[in-house]
């Protein structure tokens, strides 16, 4: 059982890791898709970047969230924004994370149990070496409510790779304000 440390990060996700550019989010590159939901309340809620929205289920649990990527892809960390405060009953209390190439053979690889989460929880997918996993499919699997709820709430996913060093050559990670400003080559 896997108990990640629950915390907020001034209401951004591992900011320290998207600054300095070891990571990037890849969930634009994916399909998603829900086991349901009230109107007004899905994946274009659970993906705006706005912790005020959220997906709401609407049915029996577990409530699913696929994530699929058109091809083999190098996943290091998913995070998931739980807000107990605003949400209570609504509020995951059990979570599986599932890894595979497709629905048919869906690997269990995290389950984790979250008491009033309030913030971004981050959960690193790393095999058995603490390497990246790589797969063609996420499945986040909503097992419980707090205090026995039905649908549940998620106000944001997120999904992040590694950045790959350069193939050119070695360069120092650019990390000052000047530097990230002009970092990209058109």
């Amino acid at each position: 059982r896997y108990t990640p440390n629950i915390h907020c990060c001034s209401k951004v996700c591992n900011r320290h890791m998207i600054f300095t550019g070891t990571v990037r989010e890849i969930g634009s590159q994916a399909v998603w898709s829900l086991s349901s939901c009230k109107p007004g309340f899905g994946v274009d809620q659970l993906r705006d970047d706005n912790l005020e929205t959220y997906w709401q289920s609407d049915g029996s649990q577990p409530h699913l969230v696929n994530i699929q990527f058109r091809r083999k892809t190098t996943v290091k960390m998913l995070c998931i924004y739980a807000d107990y405060k605003s949400d209570e009953s609504y509020t995951p209390s059990k979570i599986s994370v599932r890894v595979g190439n497709n629905f048919h053979n869906l690997q269990e690889i995290r389950q984790l149990e979250m008491v009033e989460p309030s913030g971004w929880i981050h959960i690193p997918l790393l095999d058995l070496v603490n390497n990246p996993i790589r797969t063609f499919m996420i499945q986040i699997a909503v097992l419980a409510n707090h205090q026995n709820g039905r649908d549940t709430h998620m106000r944001q996913i997120k999904v992040y790779t590694p950045v790959e060093e350069s193939s050119i050559g070695k360069f120092p990670r650019c990390t000052t304000v000047d530097f990230m400003m002009y970092r990209t080559i058109r």
